[in-house]
């Protein structure tokens, strides 16, 4: 299995923006094959970031997954409108 977690930082002018974009790459995510959890975490401390934790079945998957026309839409915004740092586990 793959985990991502991706590290969202935001300026509070973009929040509303990156947020919805967030929540419609998840809702999407959850539906496609080989994931197994996908989830968006918003810090209680600190407005400005928030997380993406991603679980996937395999690489294949994964892969799949970022081919996908709503991921490369809203990674765009994400990239466009916020930084992101990425953590990737294998186990």
């Amino acid at each position: 299995m793959i985990r991502l977690n991706v590290f969202i930082s935001v300026e509070a002018v973009n929040r509303a923006k990156v947020l919805y974009a967030a929540i419609e790459l998840t809702a999407s995510s959850v539906k496609e094959e080989g994931c197994i959890a996908y989830d968006i975490f918003e810090s209680a401390t600190r407005s400005n970031v928030m997380l993406i934790c991603e679980t996937w079945k395999d690489s294949e998957a994964l892969s799949n997954h970022e081919k996908g026309a709503t991921f490369i839409k809203n990674i765009d915004i994400l990239k466009e409108f916020a930084s992101i740092k990425l953590e990737k586990f294998n186990f």
